[in-house]
């Protein structure tokens, strides 16, 4: 199976908590590549590319470690990337 990518927008209180921090080191439970970052409007943008059933899992077990932080979550399907090597925290 091909690999494919999402972007994914999240909105709430998700800045300044390590929510950045936390995603890496949940990344490194999936084969993922890709990166999170905050955005200037408040929200924590992250793209994540590989197996779809990895990505879902992924975005999962971050809405389950912020449940109390995340208002909104917007997912985008998108093209792969092949730049990326690993999953890391871009500024």
């Amino acid at each position: 199976m091909t690999d494919q990518a999402k972007k994914i927008i999240f909105s709430g209180s998700v800045q300044g908590i390590g929510f950045r921090y936390t995603v890496s080191r949940i990344s490194v439970r999936y084969s993922l590549t890709g990166y999170v970052k905050n955005l200037a409007d408040g929200t924590v943008e992250v793209f994540a590319q590989g197996k779809l059933s990895e990505i879902d899992l992924f975005i999962e077990d971050i809405k389950e470690s912020f449940a109390g932080y995340i208002r909104g979550c917007k997912e985008s399907n998108e093209s792969c990337n092949t730049s990326f090597a690993d999953f890391r925290i871009a500024f």
